[in-house]
């Protein structure tokens, strides 16, 4: 008795919230840190179905008792998983999750006990750092991905809103849009952030090897299965999966994504016993998937289940006001990995930039200024620099690189080059990244005077 009193004393002074509940889920004992965490006294949830806080956490399949009524009892445990809970009045609050099934002598499941850890003011101030953040411009665009378009702006609202359910998300836009980004966006801005993140094309592989890809197989499955092995499911664990170019999938395959999406769990290739995954998907494609369910070639139901919450990726010719951003950012990659002088552009070639129609996206952008990087061994990049069909398009192609602003800007970085080597045109060609020649060139054409540097 003496000891009893003991630990019902110490399970009073913890800070953190403790609930324990039977193996159907029903509340039979919780602490005074859980009755301040949630806002309920314990005479209001004694005897009720742990259901009533509405944890983010939790998949309840309510069945039965045990590993028929929720994921927690066929896992075992849950380790410091943050999701959110509902109180009494009706709010929700952010909580970090910890729970551990309660077995007898002989193995069988009586009960789970559940510690809950309030970290809503931890989560505000996360959340004022990351406004603070973007209002500052402190970071290089988000997650990654460049745009201070309006359309860019709100793309990055959805994502921060359902990054905090487990809703299923397709991602559409043209390709080179940025895709996989923002699927690894959403990812990192979950509370899955620290678990998994698994990618997968699905257009890269055949139905066969996709099928063992994702789902596993056991050994002897097929010839060459010497081992039994994980699939991309399994290895996603309580994190996110990405699949990309979904409308390539032969309708074997969607089948068998549709009780994913539907049972929450798996069956290797070659064994029947399921299994259970706790993965949130996200899919994409820049196919029209609408027209593939008209055309028989996609299933109606899987692509209801997929399309809960649909994403738009802009194409450059929407948002050509974040050319001149991105232009920049690849810029700024090139001299870094090109390890060479700082490279500029010339206002010419960005307005040629700005002009083009971009049908490769932000990825035909990377490849343009990548090869003005091997082309260009000057300071500047020019018109002359990008590639063919990027001069070819539209009209003014062909200018002169020396003329107007752009003379402006090669006969300052030479002049300001043999003012710092104080005439030396050779050490000045090294400062510029161009020959002697050049500079020599330059020095006649615009007049400059060396000796008086």
């Amino acid at each position: 008795m003496q000891t009893d009193k003991f630990l019902k004393s110490v399970i009073e002074t913890l800070r953190d919230g403790l609930i324990i509940v039977d193996s159907g889920g029903t509340i039979i004992a919780l602490n005074s840190s859980a009755e301040r965490i949630t806002g309920y006294l314990s005479g209001d949830l004694l005897g009720r179905s742990c259901r009533v806080l509405n944890c983010t956490a939790c998949e309840v399949y309510g069945k039965g008792r045990g590993s028929r009524w929720c994921s927690l009892f066929k896992a075992g445990d849950v380790r410091e998983k943050k999701c959110l809970i509902s109180t009494k009045n009706h709010q929700n609050i952010s909580v970090k999750k910890s729970a551990t099934v309660l077995r007898d002598e002989s193995g069988h499941i009586i009960g789970a006990v559940e510690t809950l850890t309030d970290i809503s003011e931890e989560v505000r101030r996360e959340d004022e750092i990351l406004s603070l953040r973007k209002t500052c411009q402190l970071d290089r665009g988000f997650h990654g991905i460049l745009g201070k378009s309006a359309i860019m702006q709100q793309l990055f609202v959805f994502i921060e809103n359902v990054a905090r359910s487990n809703t299923p998300v397709i991602i559409q836009g043209q390709s080179g849009t940025g895709k996989e980004l923002v699927a690894r966006a959403i990812h990192e801005s979950s509370p899955r952030k620290g678990n998994p993140y698994i990618q997968i094309n699905c257009s890269a592989l055949n139905e066969n090897l996709l099928e063992s890809e994702l789902f596993g197989h056991v050994r002897g499955a097929f010839t060459g299965a010497d081992q039994t092995r994980l699939g991309r499911f399994e290895a996603a664990r309580e994190g996110t999966i990405f699949l990309d170019e979904i409308g390539d999938l032969s309708f074997f395959i969607q089948t068998k994504l549709l009780r994913v999406l539907e049972k929450n769990e798996i069956e290797r290739v070659g064994d029947h016993r399921p299994i259970p995954v706790d993965v949130r998907i996200i899919t994409a494609t820049n196919k029209d998937l609408e027209l593939l369910v008209a055309e028989g070639r996609f299933r109606e139901d899987l692509f209801f289940r997929i399309n809960v919450f649909p994403i738009y990726c802009p194409s450059i010719t929407e948002r050509t006001e974040d050319i001149p951003l991105i232009v920049k950012e690849f810029i700024e990659r090139g001299n870094a990995d090109f390890n060479q002088s700082t490279k500029r552009i010339t206002p010419a070639a960005m307005e040629k930039l700005m002009t083009y129609s971009w049908p490769g996206n932000v990825r035909e952008i990377r490849n343009a200024i990548e090869y003005a990087f091997v082309l260009c061994q000057e300071r500047l990049i020019d018109i002359a620099h990008l590639p063919p069909r990027i001069i070819k398009s539209g009209s003014g192609h062909g200018r002169n690189s020396d003329v107007g602003p752009a003379k402006d800007l090669v006969q300052e970085d030479t002049v300001r080059a043999l003012r710092q080597s104080k005439g030396n045109q050779t050490e000045a060609a090294k400062l510029l990244g161009v020959s002697r020649v050049t500079v020599w060139k330059r020095v006649k054409r615009y007049g400059i005077k060396v000796q008086d540097f």
